[in-house]
């Protein structure tokens, strides 16, 4: 298998032997379980399990016959499949733990309360991730619990690919989502083109995501993050941010996690002077 089809087939959580396995029914088409095993290498005593497994998620059907043949779904419907078990997987999931919520709670509330008395405000004011993965998947959950807004603080959005689900997720629900980028006089060439970088990114969301709306700061940043969903009245809102750093690697810095309803806002207020006084909307050389 190449590279890209290993991680298509990991993320749909199959094991080495299922991936093997539908990969080559989807090129042979029906075949037995003794020819499959012979094809892939799979162990004979291990072929009809994995097939068994395969067929249980919905990806292959089973012929009936002497012998029993073995046939793949069309690939859309192996995707739509992969998606609809998930869906069950978390509802059945959810199910589970709302059994057990109340209990759960009037165990540990009491507890957590307890020992929350002496933690001080400026310590409910944030806590802090690691950047990259870490900092990324806050990212994502602050896109899925997002109602209303978002609003992007970054150079060149260079880690969107990591985040665009969770965008697209929450654009489909009503979110609307503005970016602030840095004009491309301000980025670097080395050790990476970051203008190469931006534009690529920019033309995508343009392309794939026209209702966002994407302006460059003029002047230099002194943060980058997300913020979400501020209100007037103090009581909503959450962000991530880094501040600016260019000697501390990425690897070594920590992103600012805060749901304090007075910082999101004076966040958020930063953006919006920003974004209508010192923006502009294209690039040098747009059209």
């Amino acid at each position: 298998m190449s590279g890209e089809d290993t991680g298509w087939f990991d993320t749909l959580g199959l094991t080495e032997y299922e991936a093997t396995a539908l990969r080559e029914l989807l090129t042979l088409g029906p075949t037995t379980a003794p020819n499959l095993a012979e094809a892939t290498d799979i162990p004979k005593a291990r072929i009809y399990g994995v097939l068994e497994s395969l067929s249980d998620r919905g990806f292959i059907k089973i012929i009936p016959g002497r012998p029993k043949e073995y046939q793949p779904k069309p690939p859309e419907t192996i995707l739509d499949r992969a998606v609809e078990n998930s869906r069950q997987d978390y509802e059945q999931f959810a199910a589970i733990v709302d059994d057990f919520r109340e209990d759960f709670l009037a165990e540990f509330r009491p507890r957590y309360e307890q020992a929350s008395e002496d933690i001080t405000p400026t310590e409910e004011l944030f806590h802090v991730v690691d950047v990259g993965e870490p900092s990324e998947r806050e990212t994502r959950r602050l896109y899925h619990e997002a109602d209303e807004r978002v609003c992007v603080v970054t150079k060149s959005f260079e880690y969107f690919d990591s985040v665009e689900p969770a965008f697209a997720d929450a654009l489909d629900r009503g979110v609307e989502i503005s970016i602030l980028m840095l004009v491309p006089e301000f980025l670097s060439t080395e050790p990476r083109d970051e203008p190469a970088i931006q534009r690529g990114i920019v033309e995508r969301i343009r392309t794939d995501y026209p209702s966002v709306e994407i302006r460059f700061s003029t002047g230099k940043l002194p943060f980058r993050g997300n913020v979400a969903d501020p209100s007037l009245d103090y009581e909503t809102g959450s962000a991530i941010l880094l501040v600016e750093e260019e000697d501390v690697p990425n690897h070594m810095r920590q992103a600012a996690i805060t749901d304090n309803g007075a910082f999101v806002a004076g966040l958020m207020r930063y953006f919006d002077l920003i974004w209508e006084h010192e923006t502009r909307e294209a690039y040098p050389d747009d059209a």
